[in-house]
């Protein structure tokens, strides 16, 4: 790649964290964002997902655009539509995997898969002229916060996971293989209650039983613990834009944002890992929906 993608995206979350930012809640927490929060769109409506969802999000924010919709130059042009002179595209990437035969040493070839990475630019729909007008649409807002609610009880009930309520912690218990949650009229909101759950629930999926998501942990507070951290944080995130509710920091970001930043200065790839297990955390609590309250949730 002519730039270097995972140095150019991570300089941008560390930034953001050293201002106490986390770029993943940046959506939630701006006033020009009227109505349902989603991720990122591809011009036929198809979801963004992983790195690119926190990449689009935060050129969203720093542009002030609301439309969900990104594209191409060459998909508006085929659209008969054009990016507006003196626009600049913003970066997404494509991870793929290419494969190379190369000749042992005892004269047999042998295939090794290479893996690959690509970046292209898009273009929000508010800077391009001539779309479909469907494109320019606003979101719809959510009807009404109650219904909101009980459409998050069904998904996380749904993903089958032992969740218990009582006493004043929220956390993962790995022993027991519980979730535990203070009560729901302890916290100040609903969506800080599903932020919270889904925080968990993204810990939860790291069980050697279902994604065995493992760090190298050794004790609170060190790298492996920080990643893992991380990863709870973006998938969050992630759970949140599908069933449209709004994550909120919690009072211990400030405490995890040092351990974030050493972690993501020391590897630039960090953030891109991270990005991926949260995705794939999220992917896997949909994947225990049934189809029909899947289509309700998401």
């Amino acid at each position: 790649m002519k730039q270097d993608i995972y140095r150019q995206v991570t300089d941008k979350i560390i930034a953001d964290l050293e201002q106490g930012e986390l770029t993943w809640l940046k959506p939630w927490s701006a006033g020009n964002m009227d109505g349902r929060i989603v991720r990122p769109l591809r011009h036929n409506g198809m979801a963004y997902s992983g790195i690119n969802v926190l990449m689009l999000w935060g050129a969203a924010m720093e542009a002030g655009y609301g439309s969900p919709y990104w594209m191409t130059f060459k998909q508006a042009k085929e659209l008969g539509a054009h990016v507006r002179k003196g626009e600049r595209g913003n970066p997404v990437v494509y991870a793929n995997t290419i494969i190379k035969t190369e000749e042992g040493a005892d004269g047999t070839e042998e295939e090794r898969k290479i893996p690959l990475m690509k970046s292209y630019s898009v273009f929000n729909v508010e800077q391009i002229d001539g779309l479909p007008e469907h494109y320019y649409a606003k979101p719809e807002p959510i009807i009404n916060p109650a219904q909101r609610i009980e459409h998050a009880d069904m998904f996380f009930t749904a993903t089958g996971a032992d969740i218990r309520h009582g006493g004043s912690r929220a956390y993962y218990s790995g022993g027991s293989d519980h979730v535990q949650m203070p009560p729901f009229e302890c916290f100040r909101s609903p969506e800080s209650y599903y932020a919270t759950l889904a925080h968990e629930l993204t810990h939860w999926t790291k069980h050697k039983t279902r994604l065995n998501r493992e760090f190298g942990r050794k004790k609170w507070g060190d790298e492996g613990y920080a990643q893992e951290e991380l990863v709870a944080e973006l998938g969050a995130a992630f759970l949140c834009a599908d069933p449209a509710l709004m994550p909120e920091p919690g009072t211990d970001h400030a405490a995890y944002i040092q351990s974030w930043l050493k972690v993501l200065k020391d590897d630039k790839r960090a953030i891109f890992s991270a990005a991926a297990h949260a995705q794939r955390a999220a992917d896997f609590l949909h994947a225990r929906q049934q189809p029909e309250q899947e289509g309700v949730a998401a």
